[in-house]
């Protein structure tokens, strides 16, 4: 039973990461047109939930502000490498290792 507001078991995250030659990808599963801007850990996923509409890039767009607004990076450190008009996502983050990543989207994203 998972009660909100309790926090985020960081190996969940973990599953959803993975190290790469520049740094890390994370897989993410995305709902746009949603009410709310969150990161929510659903089942093992993380899912992202935008206000924006998916048209000509804002929900990606949405999603690579969150992501380095949560890690305290730039923009430029991060890219869609799958799923760029598809739901499902895989979003590369250079220059970061897996452990600080985990702790970060851990510690912002909301249990289901």
């Amino acid at each position: 039973m998972v009660i909100r507001g309790m926090p985020v078991n960081p190996e969940v995250v973990r599953k959803n990461i993975e190290e790469s030659k520049n740094g890390v990808r994370i897989r993410f599963y995305v709902k746009p047109n949603s009410n709310r801007t969150a990161l929510v850990v659903e089942e093992d996923e993380l899912v992202f939930y935008t206000d924006e509409p998916p048209v000509a890039g804002r929900a990606n767009a949405s999603l690579i502000r969150f992501i380095a607004r949560s890690l305290g990076i730039s923009t430029s450190k991060i890219r869609i490498v799958r799923g760029q008009r598809d739901r499902l996502k895989v979003v590369e983050v250079e220059d970061v290792n897996p452990d600080f990543v985990v702790e970060k989207l851990a510690s912002v994203a909301e249990p289901w």
